[in-house]
């Protein structure tokens, strides 16, 4: 690798070192991310296939599946190759505007991810609490306006990011980002100059994405589980909530480790490196290794399509 001298300048590519500390471990690292890349790939496809496929589930609950399956693999496929290429190959370099775009990609989408998820809640709000007007509220038109809603969101909260970075501080301390991909906060911290508009920036769109979507999808549960407590049975108020399940599953398994990863990077200064940086590359591969997994095994439609198909293959054979 090329030795980078700490002299303010105006680079035009960046290196990434991968996981800072484990460089000698990066050949065996790269079996388990690539094994959870694969599984998260296939998997995603295989949900957009099977929604495809089956027109009973073309219904507002599975579209939004599909969204998130398109998003889980942008987030993915945006970061683990690179990873998998500095793992195998050393191949670290990565050009400027390019690691500006990655940035963007990965940031733009977990808030594309987050709104996803408040439409999901809308839906199992209108779902359980008005049920008789589902179909009505909850169109194909609509649907596709709320998903387009949460990408135009996505990217008017985060395109400031980058360019902010390529206008504002221009001039770089040093080229090696002690990371495996570009960060907004790890790329900000290699650059020269006053960075405190980027950061209060970063802290304002993190506390209107993880606080503010968190705290209206728990509203909408709050409406949720007052309406499922006012049902006859205990059977009905069972089959109700499991309806939510797979929802529920999934917005934990996305918000946790991204609030995790967070309060590290912010707050947990004592935190070794190498374990900050596979938190952070842990957040973005787990929602899509474990959402296709949740929403295949507590899904019956989705379930049991499944089980066809990999019926049919085995009488092929």
């Amino acid at each position: 690798m090329s030795t980078f001298h700490n002299v303010c300048s105006v680079p035009s590519s960046l290196w990434l070192t991968g996981i800072p500390g484990l460089e000698t471990l990066h050949i065996w690292l790269s079996i388990p991310f690539g094994s959870m890349y694969l599984v998260a790939v296939v998997g995603n496809i295989t949900i957009l296939a099977v929604v495809r496929v089956e027109r009973s589930l073309h219904q507002p609950m599975y579209f939004f599946l599909c969204m998130l399956a398109v998003i889980d693999l942008v987030l993915s496929t945006s970061t683990i190759p690179k990873l998998l290429a500095i793992f195998w190959f050393g191949a670290g370099h990565i050009g400027l505007d390019a690691c500006l775009c990655q940035m963007f990609l990965i940031h733009c989408f977990a808030t594309v991810e987050s709104g996803i998820f408040l439409a999901m809640a809308f839906d199992r709000y209108v779902a359980i609490c008005n049920p008789l007007r589902h179909s009505m509220v909850l169109t194909h038109t609509l649907v596709g306006r709320l998903g387009l809603a949460a990408v135009l969101r996505g990217v008017l909260y985060i395109g400031p990011l980058p360019l902010m970075i390529r206008l504002r501080l221009p001039l770089y301390k040093t080229r090696v980002i002690s990371h495996s991909y570009c960060e907004h906060m790890a790329v900000v911290a290699l650059t020269c100059g006053d960075s405190r508009v980027n950061n209060v920036y970063g802290l304002s769109i993190g506390f209107l994405v993880l606080i503010l979507d968190s705290a209206a999808i728990a509203a909408s549960y709050v409406m949720i589980f007052r309406a499922v407590m006012g049902l006859a049975t205990p059977e009905a108020r069972l089959k109700t909530l499991g309806t939510c399940g797979s929802h529920i599953c999934a917005i934990l398994i996305f918000y946790v480790p991204i609030a995790v990863s967070s309060l590290i990077h912010r707050f947990g200064h004592q935190v070794p490196p190498p374990i900050h940086t596979l938190l952070a590359n842990f957040y973005l591969l787990i929602p899509p290794i474990l959402n296709p997994i949740v929403y295949a095994v507590r899904t019956k439609q989705i379930r049991d399509r499944l089980l066809q198909i990999l019926k049919t293959g085995t009488k092929i054979r």
